[in-house]
């Protein structure tokens, strides 16, 4: 389609600067590219981060979930309760172990999972309860915490959009038995894919650790042993392994997350301003409890307007939006017949605005007018 306008904005756009190319040269000059010493460094690091006793950096955020879920002995049969707006990837590494997604609707305030709910869906099939730190702002752990507790279930935490995020000065993804972080492209670190998989439970690491390489002792376990020792392969396991050159991007990125996060939040707060002066549009709520970090700048738009057609017009117009994400019971792989009023309405309702790090006011404001006269021609 031919554009209106020559406006330009992604609706996002990773930040790298030369911390990624040299810690990237230096993993080339090694020739040690696979998994390696870098990714212990990674490992380390994000657990120091969180304050987590440890860290197992994966392949992506679905394996670091269906890791934690098959470390916690989540196999056929067993039910998880799952907050329902969220990517499919969510429920998907629920089916991977054989269980079944129980999808759970959300408060229509934060978008995260009604702990109120919780309770009405638990059976004697129920194994864990996943919450989602939906684009960046933490669920409300404390009754999901003491409802897990109630019922012997464990708290597996989709903490995917939540790097910096915290819940009550506790950052998200360290309440649970594990927190499974995404550094895919759209995140707020990124090693373009990767996840990491953090506790403070040994246990629980050894056996992520474990199924995540093939299900055997890991390969740096074994340097500096005066003997042979010959890899046993002692489970099924899987081929989750991260990369030392992903690694490498992951210990850059690292370094500059605070300062990543902070200049979202500070953009938020610029896009709440001006969302405040426009028609038929909300911005996203942010609870006390939460230091939100804006991995999404996710609106709702009024009922009058067409989302989808905001979203194709502003578009042409050069300013690209997206929806915010996926009401999860809706979708055919799951043919599910039970209802999640909250999640629908903000799925068809919600929609995403260009958020990233080099992003200026100035930009905002283009977006914005760009916005309104999107709303403006739709009404």
């Amino acid at each position: 389609m031919k554009k209106d306008s020559i406006l330009n904005i992604p609706l996002t756009r990773p930040y790298f600067d030369s911390d990624e190319l040299i810690e990237i040269g230096n993993i080339l000059d090694s020739g040690f590219v696979s998994q390696g010493p870098k990714v212990i460094e990674f490992e380390n690091k994000f657990a120091e981060y969180t304050g987590s006793k440890y860290a197992i950096a994966v392949t992506n955020c679905t394996c670091a979930l269906h890791l934690s879920l098959l470390a916690i002995g989540v196999g056929a049969g067993d039910e998880v309760l799952v907050a329902d707006f969220t990517h499919p990837a969510t429920g998907h590494s629920v089916l991977y172990c054989g269980a079944t997604p129980i999808f759970i609707d959300v408060d229509k305030r934060t978008y995260n999972i009604d702990a109120d709910l919780l309770e009405g869906k638990i059976t004697e099939k129920t194994k864990a309860i996943i919450p989602v730190h939906t684009f960046g702002q933490s669920a409300d752990m404390d009754p999901i915490i003491e409802i897990a507790k109630d019922h012997d279930l464990s708290v597996i935490e989709d903490a995917a959009c939540a790097h910096g995020a915290k819940y009550k000065g506790r950052f998200s993804g360290t309440i649970g038995a594990t927190g499974c972080f995404s550094f895919h492209a759209r995140k707020g670190m990124t090693t373009g894919e990767g996840g990491m998989v953090v506790t403070d439970d040994g246990k629980l690491a050894e056996e992520i650790r474990s199924l995540s390489t093939y299900g055997t002792t890991t390969s740096w376990s074994e340097e500096g042993e005066e003997e042979l020792t010959i890899t046993k392969f002692t489970k099924i396991g899987y081929n989750y392994k991260m990369s030392d050159i992903s690694a490498a991007v992951g210990v850059a990125q690292l370094r500059k997350l605070d300062t990543l996060v902070e200049k979202r939040i500070c953009l938020a707060k610029y896009w709440d301003e001006k969302i405040s002066k426009l028609e038929y549009i909300e911005s996203p709520y942010c609870s006390e409890d939460t230091k939100h970090v804006y991995q999404s700048y996710v609106c709702l738009v009024d009922k009058k307007i067409n989302r989808d057609k905001l979203i194709v017009l502003t578009r042409r117009m050069g300013v690209q939006t997206q929806i915010g994400t996926y009401a999860c019971h809706i979708q055919p792989v799951y043919d599910l017949k039970e209802k999640c009023p909250n999640s629908y309405d903000i799925y068809n309702r919600s929609i995403s605005l260009p958020m990233y790090f080099k992003q200026s006011e100035e930009v905002i404001d283009d977006a914005v007018k760009v916005l309104k006269k999107a709303i403006g021609a739709l009404i």
